[in-house]
């Protein structure tokens, strides 16, 4: 009995076909002659068969008695020594890692804290061992109250002791001193830096008066806040070094300022007269106590003076004294010598000879000025001279 290989459709040879027609490879589209369309059988022995020759396998032909294309890839000895290789390479790649001269690294084992890693070539082993590289000295800035009228949010704007308004900028500069601290204690660095900053610059300004602030305590103010924000972040174990702090700006807000800069031309005024007043008074008064010390010194030379004199008087007295009572009509003559020579030595005098003017005086004109007339011969003497 005839068999049908014509397939479902019917469309083959009817009766006794030849076997060469039964042995047709079923690529074909049933019913006509058009293209060959590879089965999904046929793909997968393809794929199959380009994997084994990639894994280090040999290709092998679909045959009857052969196991090539029923057996998977095949692994060889020189395929697992690669795979193993390429295995390790990627766990040192992972493992060792480059620390620049300005970094340090923390080393976490198993996401807990476990060594620091100074520059060059350090070894952490992957997976177990991870590390974090921060950046130690490398400078960093927040700027706050950055950009006018206070900043964005106004946190440049401060209130003082004498219940004044003051628009503050200043940036913070600073680096991290524990790249541990700094990694586990603080969850973001910078917002925590910009509100202890802030903080601080307001707990300060709020101790001060304006004008204070204005003028001549800057330095003080910035070192003061610096050293408040240290302290603080040292409190929290935050591993950052505050470098310096930047005072920029402070002045009065931007809708007084005008009047403020008036007052402080008034004030600079009434400094500069008064400061003036001050140099006329020292001046005053150092003349008065210059006077009143020459008067002093002279009335206490006149003093001295009279005082000696007394003194030599009193001496000289008493000498004279045991002078006369050894010998008193020598002395008494003595002393009327001595008192006429002092008497007539300060009187203008002229003496006239009996034996010139005759009896009475009579041969002298009684009109001649002889005193006149000596007074200028000893004028005349003494310009002489």
């Amino acid at each position: 009995m005839a068999s049908n290989n014509g397939g479902p459709w019917g469309n083959g040879p009817r009766g006794g076909g030849n076997d060469d027609d039964d042995r047709k490879p079923p690529n074909r589209r049933p019913g006509g002659d058009g293209p060959q369309i590879p089965e999904i059988e046929e793909l997968m022995r393809k794929g199959q068969e380009q994997l084994r020759v990639l894994m280090g396998g040999r290709g092998g032909n679909r045959g009857t008695g052969g196991t090539g294309g029923q057996g998977g890839p095949k692994f060889t000895r020189g395929t697992v020594g690669l795979a193993a290789l390429a295995v390790v390479g990627l766990w040192v790649f992972s493992s060792f890692y480059t620390v620049r001269p300005e970094e340090q690294s923390v080393e976490l084992f198993l996401g807990e804290f476990s060594a620091v890693g100074g520059p060059g070539l350090n070894f952490a082993p992957w997976p177990l061992v991870t590390a974090e590289v921060l950046p130690v000295t490398r400078e960093q800035t927040e700027q706050i109250g950055v950009g006018g009228a206070g900043g964005p949010g106004g946190d440049g704007l401060m209130l003082t002791t004498d219940a004044n308004i003051v628009d503050i900028e200043f940036e913070v500069v600073w680096n991290i001193s524990d790249p541990a601290k700094f990694l586990f204690n603080l969850r973001d660095a910078q917002q925590t830096i910009r509100a202890v900053s802030e903080s601080a610059m307001r707990e300060v300004i709020a101790r001060s008066e304006l004008a204070p602030i204005l003028n001549r305590d800057r330095g003080l103010i910035a070192t003061t806040v610096q050293e408040l924000i240290q302290s603080t972040l040292n409190s929290y174990d935050a591993g950052i070094n505050v470098v310096r702090l930047n005072l920029d700006k402070a002045d009065p807000p931007n809708e007084v300022i005008d009047a403020f800069r008036e007052v402080q031309a008034a004030e600079q005024t009434r400094d500069t007269l008064q400061r003036q007043a001050d140099a006329y008074a020292n001046q005053a008064l150092a003349g008065a106590r210059g006077q009143s010390a020459m008067l002093l010194e002279e009335a206490e030379a006149y003093r001295a003076q009279v005082v000696n004199e007394a003194e030599g008087e009193a001496s000289r007295f008493t000498a004279v004294l045991g002078e006369y009572l050894q010998a008193p009509e020598v002395t008494r003559k003595r002393l009327y010598l001595e008192t006429m020579e002092e008497v007539l030595g300060r009187v203008d005098k002229i003496i006239l000879d009996g034996s010139v003017t005759g009896e009475g005086g009579q041969g002298v004109v009684p009109y001649l000025p002889l005193n006149e007339l000596r007074r200028g011969a000893t004028t005349t003497s003494e310009a002489g001279n």
